[in-house]
């Protein structure tokens, strides 16, 4: 494996000595996110590809913790876990069978489980990269390495690679539930981010909220008996695709996610007031994320404009998840100090931009 390393170390350093920029890409499912840049570009010979660099490195059940190198797909990793009784319990999406740990982790994506569980970052313990200078970095885990005092594998987490290239990642992983349940309930959009925000208040084992169409869907996870109790408390009628539903959110492969133009999600509070704009709405994380669906009879400058205000508006942010045609801006515009700390790091990890350059943010 130790070959590989020096293999992808030598790109990495023939490419920032002509200043040639690199495209890190693996299984490629998540290749519609992110900004449509000149990154995507690239000569084929300018894909670096980590996929061979597959495996898990070390897993102890009994320390809730598991290290995998980052070619290693997603689904094997937890076939894995999930024979031992555990779970990457920040739910990653795949979008697609060729998935890998380094997508999961570069992306910074997680699943219906966020709200109760938390996010990919923060299950993130240690990372091993090679950088812009092909350099074997190690953070986090063993080897503790900062700079400037930031966490750095959490950063890693949502970097979609323009930070250098991850080798190895240290996750921490829990118990898989003893019992899971989900109900649904009718109601309108506003007493459904009442009730989603009322259960948060409460020790209810609620792992997974959805709203859409004048349904609410809850997922409950726990103990036997907490799940029970929880059940008989909530009401609703119980579902028998319990699994397949969420993985259908989870995967954005439910109808709601393929009936428009464009998907947008907006972080927002969760006790927002519903929302305002056109085409329709799928919500999910107790109300904290509204998913956005417009149709293809919309102009598009019109809708990012109404879609970005309503979301700063709500103290929270938009980004262009999905689009059929290329957008000028993805993700929502940082304040300037917020964009001065980026280009800092990216300095310092990658001075030659040379990964994945314009994937996060034009200037990076």
């Amino acid at each position: 494996m130790q070959e590989i390393v020096d293999q992808l170390a030598a790109t990495i350093r023939a490419a920032a000595a002509s200043n040639v920029p690199l495209r890190i890409r693996s299984g490629g499912t998540k290749d519609f996110y992110g900004q449509q840049d000149k990154g995507r570009d690239v000569a084929p010979e300018g894909i670096l590809d980590p996929t061979a660099f597959a495996g898990i490195v070390d897993y102890e059940p009994t320390e809730l913790v598991v290290t995998a190198r980052t070619g290693t797909p997603l689904a094997q990793l937890e076939t894995e876990l999930n024979g031992r009784g555990q779970m990457l319990a920040f739910e990653p999406p795949h979008f697609g069978a060729g998935a890998t740990l380094g997508g999961c982790i570069a992306a910074g994506l997680s699943g219906p489980r966020r709200a109760s569980a938390g996010a990919v970052r923060d299950f993130v313990l240690g990372v091993r990269m090679l950088d812009g200078r092909g350099d074997d970095l190690s953070f986090g885990g063993r080897v503790m390495k900062n700079v400037a005092g930031y966490d750095i594998p959490r950063l890693m987490a949502g970097s979609l690679g323009t930070l250098g290239l991850l080798l190895e990642v240290s996750l921490k992983v829990l118990p898989l539930p003893a019992e899971e349940r989900t109900l649904r309930l009718s109601m309108n959009e506003a007493v459904a981010i009442e009730t989603m925000n009322r259960w948060a208040g409460k020790p209810l084992p609620v792992s997974a909220t959805c709203f859409c169409e004048g349904e609410l869907t809850v997922r409950l996870s726990g103990a036997t008996s907490a799940v029970r109790a929880a059940r008989a408390v909530l009401g609703g009628e119980e579902i028998v695709e319990n699994s397949s539903f969420w993985k259908s959110i989870r995967e954005q492969v439910h109808p709601f996610f393929r009936s428009g133009k464009q998907l947008w999600r907006l972080s927002i509070k969760s006790t927002t007031a519903p929302l305002s704009l056109p085409g329709k709405q799928l919500i999910e994380w107790g109300g904290a994320v509204r998913w956005l669906s417009v149709d293809a009879e919309m102009d598009n400058d019109a809708v990012e404009t109404l879609v970005r205000k309503t979301a700063k508006e709500a103290g929270g942010h938009a980004t262009l998840f999905r689009s059929r045609t290329p957008a000028a801006a993805v993700f929502h515009p940082l304040p300037p100090a917020m964009m001065n700390i980026h280009r800092q790091l990216k300095e310092k990890f990658d001075p030659m931009r040379i990964f994945n350059r314009g994937r996060l943010y034009p200037e990076l």
